[in-house]
């Protein structure tokens, strides 16, 4: 009898154990661990571009570790530590502005067909799935309720969301979230003045510079003259482009510098995949002025920027 007793105990005291052990394939960093910035802390850093500290920002969410694109997936980011988070923004059908990368749902959810012809109602009746397409607990979530997760947390890069904008500008103002959201547009000063003018002042831009391009000194100088932006996102396909020696001298005039590590076209070869195998990869961010880094392993990259000291 005793020794049943004792069995019981034991078997109760390991299940409490269990319990309160983290998800070891999701990267939770706790303050014992390290000190998170304040969202203050991180809207500062997007605006010095002499800033050390370099910005780790998380493409489609912490996706290897919950479905792209989802609350989950921005949630893992915040409690990583991770300063800027990158959703895809569609419309549907009813004209609900919903987190969705591709035109179709076929890939990421339950479902087929174009977002556009959805209504919200149905497409919340769907799962996204995972990496093997199978179904998780998790719904497509609308842009309030991603900004809602995200406010006072961590900035927000709202991809695909240029040509739609007046309609996000609603959401975001509700959600009074304006300080934290990032625009790209792969545009010139006049076209980005012309179209986007109004919100100009009132959210970040980044003009994006794919290379090569003949154009791409001329477009940066008229920037930095005439209307200078936090930061450039380049996409720098080969790693000695001219244009690479001149990121010191746009961080040195007051805009930071963006690079991809999501793919080897995007960075001449100094990709995530790489890093993987050897994470010293992400050192040639560092050595070439590179102060914003999109990655689609922010668990590996935080750990290479913290033990280097470029990262809290």
């Amino acid at each position: 009898m005793k020794k049943n007793i004792l069995k019981i105990i034991i078997v109760v005291l390991i299940a409490a154990c269990n319990t309160n052990k983290p998800d070891k394939n999701i990267p939770v960093y706790n303050k014992d661990q390290i000190e998170i910035s304040s969202i203050e802390e991180k809207i500062t850093n997007l605006k010095d571009s002499k800033n050390k500290e370099i910005i780790v920002v998380a493409h489609r969410g912490d996706w290897r570790n919950a479905p792209e694109n989802s609350l989950k997936a921005i949630e893992n980011c915040i409690k990583m530590g991770v300063d800027m988070v990158e959703i895809d923004i569609r419309e549907t059908k009813d004209g609900h502005l919903v987190v969705m990368h591709d035109e179709t749902i076929d890939r990421t959810t339950t479902g087929k067909g174009f977002v556009k012809d959805w209504t919200l109602d149905s497409l919340k009746t769907l799962q996204l799935v995972d990496g093997l397409r199978i179904p998780t607990a998790h719904k497509i979530p609308t842009l309030e309720e991603a900004l809602m997760l995200a406010k006072d947390k961590i900035l927000i890069n709202l991809d695909k969301g240029y040509s739609i904008f007046d309609k996000c500008y609603e959401v975001i103002k509700k959600t009074k979230t304006l300080n934290q959201v990032v625009i790209k547009g792969v545009k010139k000063r006049e076209e980005v003045e012309s179209e986007f003018g109004e919100y100009l002042d009132k959210v970040f831009f980044m003009p994006i510079i794919p290379l090569p391009n003949p154009q791409s000194q001329e477009i940066v100088d008229d920037y930095l003259k005439n209307r200078l932006p936090v930061a450039f996102e380049f996409v720098v396909p080969q790693d000695t482009l001219k244009i690479i020696q001149y990121f010191d001298d746009i961080r040195a005039k007051g805009s930071g510098v963006w690079v991809n590590s999501l793919w080897s076209h995007h960075n001449g070869g100094h990709d995530d995949e790489k890093a993987v195998e050897d994470i010293n990869i992400y050192k040639w961010y560092v050595d070439n002025n590179v102060d914003i880094i999109q990655t689609d392993r922010p668990a590996l990259l935080l750990k290479y920027l913290r033990n280097a000291g470029l990262h809290k």
